[in-house]
């Protein structure tokens, strides 16, 4: 997934877009190879969590845990497919993931739009920053990047994290 919000914003707070939309082949690359290197060096067996940051077409790791995320539910919803159940599989050792049949079903793209309760929690400092503040996430399937609702989305990426 490619967050639309700066680094700095908590992931669960960020707007994404998934598949990822500005990315290009090396960058995207990179990312495969660190997730590779990182499951295997971690010993990964199910799910795993990495976050990364990117600046000037180098990938960097912001941080890997072996574990779902609530990111899981979502990229399943999107695609499809039971990662959960499949994962589950895996970690119980009646499948290896070779054996896993994936086949995503994707068409167009998702966008992952965090739910903030502040009209429930007064005096809460509404800035963005890395402590996660939303309290879920709704999901939007849109067909192309010409979305109206999309494009409001991006638009919006131009905010500055204050200091």
């Amino acid at each position: 997934m490619e967050h639309t919000e700066p680094c700095g914003v908590h992931s669960g707070d960020s707007n994404a877009t998934l598949p990822p939309f500005n990315l290009g082949e090396f960058v995207m690359q990179q990312i495969k190879d660190h997730t590779k290197n990182i499951a295997l060096a971690l010993r990964t067996v199910g799910l795993i969590n990495i976050q990364f940051a990117i600046k000037d077409d180098i990938v960097y790791i912001i941080e890997a845990n072996p574990r779902a995320s609530r990111m899981v539910p979502f990229i399943a919803k999107a695609y499809g497919e039971p990662y959960v159940s499949y994962a589950t599989k895996v970690m119980l050792g009646h499948n290896k993931v070779t054996d896993v049949k994936f086949n995503p079903q994707l068409k167009g793209y998702v966008i992952k739009q965090p739910v903030f309760s502040f009209s429930k929690f007064h005096n809460v400092n509404k800035a963005l920053g890395p402590e996660m503040k939303s309290t879920g996430e709704r999901i939007l399937f849109i067909d192309d990047l010409k979305d109206d609702q999309f494009y409001e989305l991006y638009s919006r990426r131009k905010m500055y994290l204050s200091k």
